[in-house]
């Protein structure tokens, strides 16, 4: 039994010919502090249990002209879930409040390498028609380590600017598609958790009513596809070896999932890195499956 859509979503991720690369580094970007249409986003995200405050990390270090992105406040607020993807209207409304224009070329960058939100922003801008997007690879550390300025204090109130987005939002799968799609042959789930959350024998950093993963899914940590130190993408041929091990061929379409759509967002920037634009994102992901007991999984007993 295998998790899928039996076709491809209606709004499959779109690719953009003209798009800037997915990952620059920090000499790139340090290169065009001064470039007005290079907008920098910190995408810094962290859970309750990890008792840290993104924003206020944001206010004590930051990289120069960089805006807040937070991906609680851009989100669906018709939903008790965890950073939801928002209509196209409220994602253009915020976008633009944070003085981005769709002309600009959008770097965001996390306060931990790539792990917490900088992928969820780039995916987030692509799947609403915006791709003039890439990540910091290495984010704040990588920045810091060859130390370049940084600001602190309170930020200047960016000046607003008018921001289009399209929708609905592309690449976008609800409960609904994956659970009629048990029974499917279309793309799999691939749900990027470690394997101790995967297999229901470590916790869920946000708690569930129920621990392990949805029945047929395959599981690619999104660790497996980042250096431990550095906290950067691994080199492509190292991508490709960890999609292969995981059973995943990132040249078809697949599902990520993950704990609530951030760290799936790793899967689909790696596999956009090996040159396919083939992941669209469970967007209620465990945090949601879990908490339903209607729904089918595997536990930690089987």
């Amino acid at each position: 039994m295998n998790p899928s859509v039996s076709a491809p979503p209606p709004h499959f991720p779109p690719h953009f010919p003209e798009a800037p690369p997915a990952l620059v580094d920090v000499d790139w970007l340090a290169g065009r502090l001064d470039d007005p249409q290079v907008r920098i986003v910190d995408a810094t995200f962290f859970l309750p249990t990890q008792q840290r405050d993104a924003a206020e990390e944001h206010t004590e270090c930051r990289l120069p002209g960089a805006v807040f992105f937070d991906i609680d406040a851009i989100a669906d607020p018709h939903t008790n879930l965890p950073h939801m993807m928002p209509s196209a209207e409220l994602f253009a409304a915020r976008v633009g409040e944070l003085g981005i224009a769709n002309t600009d070329h959008v770097v965001a960058y996390d306060a931990m390498g790539v792990a917490t939100a900088a992928c969820r922003v780039w995916w987030m801008f692509r799947a609403f028609g915006h791709g003039r997007v890439s990540v910091l690879d290495g984010g704040l550390p990588a920045w810091l380590r060859r130390g370049l300025p940084t600001e602190e204090g309170p930020p200047v109130p960016p000046v607003p600017r008018t921001f289009s987005a399209s929708g609905p939002a592309r690449g976008v799968v609800a409960v609904d598609q994956v659970l009629a799609a048990l029974d499917g042959g279309g793309p799999p789930l691939v749900d990027a958790r470690g394997a101790g959350r995967f297999q229901g024998v470590e916790p869920e950093p946000r708690p569930t009513a129920r621990a392990g993963h949805v029945p047929g899914s395959l599981n690619l940590p999104f660790l497996d596809l980042l250096d431990p130190r550095e906290m950067t993408f691994r080199p492509s041929a190292d991508l490709a070896a960890a999609f292969e091990r995981a059973g995943v061929d990132p040249a078809q379409p697949l599902v990520a999932a993950c704990g609530s759509g951030v760290t799936a967002c790793v899967l689909a920037v790696g596999a956009h890195l090996l040159g396919h634009d083939t992941v669209s994102v469970y967007d209620g992901s465990w945090a949601e499956w879990g908490d339903r007991a209607d729904l089918p999984i595997v536990g930690p007993e089987g």
